[in-house]
């Protein structure tokens, strides 16, 4: 069992696959001291649910990452969104949370969980009102 507590924190996910989305959201939080963990796989989500509130750490998936690295367009994008990429996410990231959010981008799937606890350890708190 995970030591650390994570529950007042929170974790905003932009992905590509819903069914890989789905299963990491039962398995990540466990392992990570039980943030809240809201997955999106597309950018009217992920900009709607950046926009809504204060987050701990805006986490970039892995499938993400790599597309993004090979300049191949991230699925889910919108008209706004089309092309961008992780640099532009990244603007849109602190302009709407901050310079106090965590960002994460794992390449790897067997990054992430150390990514995110490193992160989380130095995230804000945050509501869930």
């Amino acid at each position: 069992m995970n030591s650390i507590e994570n529950k007042k924190k929170s974790i905003l996910v932009r992905a590509c696959d819903p069914v890989m989305t789905q299963q990491a959201s039962k398995t990540i939080p466990p392992q990570i001291g039980e943030p809240e963990y809201v997955a999106t796989t597309s950018d009217d989500d992920f900009v709607d649910k950046l926009n809504s509130r204060d987050w701990s750490v805006i986490f970039f998936a892995p499938r993400a990452c790599r597309l993004n690295e090979a300049s191949q367009p991230i699925p889910g994008s919108n008209a706004k969104t089309q092309g961008w990429t992780l640099e532009q996410y990244r603007e849109l990231v602190y302009e709407t949370q901050g310079n106090g959010v965590q960002i994460v981008e794992a390449q790897e799937e067997r990054e992430t969980v150390g990514l995110l606890k490193k992160a989380l350890a130095k995230a804000r708190e945050t509501s869930f009102d």
